[in-house]
């Protein structure tokens, strides 16, 4: 029997989310569908607001509904101390460590020259421009320890130290090849305390 083609247009839909392969969506598709329209139709509202709403912070680069974040509005922060990840999946993770008390910068992604990704597409020069303000001390480099990542990390590193800025990396409490996302919130917390200078 052959799938419905609105329904197919559900399945390849579904299998762009990371992690979820032709069965899965399969699976999850016909769920909706079958025993669970009103779900389907809360996450196609969910998903239209806010494909509306959410843009990214025009500081930070954090998702936001407003142009600048809650966090970067925030009062209660340390403006001396900017922690620089990959991803908002990223800042959503240290936020849940309650170790850190800084700014954020997110670079929306890592250097990878075969993808053509470089300086210019993960905002360099709006990082440099931010650590440059006279307020900032230490700019912790919070890259995913891949190998983009690592190689991320030294160049972010090479920079901001020719700028006389203090630049640490997290510990090796998050293991080698891993990506913060995953990794359990202790283990995330003491990288953050542990955290040591680039060399």
């Amino acid at each position: 029997m052959k799938t419905p083609k609105a329904l197919e247009g559900v399945i390849d839909a579904l299998r762009k989310l990371p992690g979820v392969g032709p069965k899965a969506a399969q699976r999850m598709a016909f769920y909706l569908m079958q025993h669970d329209k009103s779900a389907a139709q809360d996450i196609a509202e969910a998903l239209i607001t806010a494909l509306r709403r959410v843009r990214h912070c025009d500081r930070c680069n954090n998702f936001s509904e407003q142009p600048v974040c809650e966090l970067c509005l925030s009062m209660n922060r340390d403006d001396s101390v900017v922690c620089v990840v990959e991803m908002p999946s990223d800042v959503q993770s240290i936020e849940q460590t309650q170790s850190f008390k800084g700014r954020y910068f997110v670079l929306l992604g890592r250097l990878s020259p075969l993808d053509g990704v470089g300086p210019k597409e993960i905002g360099l020069d709006r990082l440099i421009a931010r650590a440059s303000d006279g307020v900032v001390k230490e700019v912790i480099v919070a890259t995913n320890f891949t190998n983009e990542g690592e190689a991320t990390a030294h160049y972010i590193g090479e920079k901001l130290m020719s700028l006389g800025l203090t630049v640490t990396r997290l510990s090796r409490g998050v293991p080698a090849g891993g990506e913060i996302e995953y990794v359990d919130i202790g283990t995330l917390a003491q990288s953050i305390i542990e955290r040591k200078s680039v060399d």
